[in-house]
């Protein structure tokens, strides 16, 4: 993997910003990914903001009971 594409989602999330455009939806009344659909093309660091959201919340996660075949020794 690229070293510059390695951590790009922590470079992308300053730390004292994280949990912010929670903070946000939640103020506004509305779940996260209803404010984020909402507000997708506000303009600015709020439309960012949701578009990020947006796109983290659409990737998948891997699952941590990956079992690689050279794993299972003496089967």
């Amino acid at each position: 993997m690229a070293e510059g594409k390695k951590n790009w989602i922590k470079k992308a999330i300053p730390k004292g910003n994280r949990g912010k455009f929670k903070a946000k939806a939640e103020a506004a009344g509305e779940t996260t990914r209803e404010y984020a659909a909402e507000k997708k093309d506000a303009p600015g660091a709020l439309g960012k903001e949701a578009r990020l959201a947006q796109n983290l919340m659409g990737m998948k996660r891997k699952s941590k009971m990956y079992s690689h075949p050279s794993s299972a020794k003496g089967m």
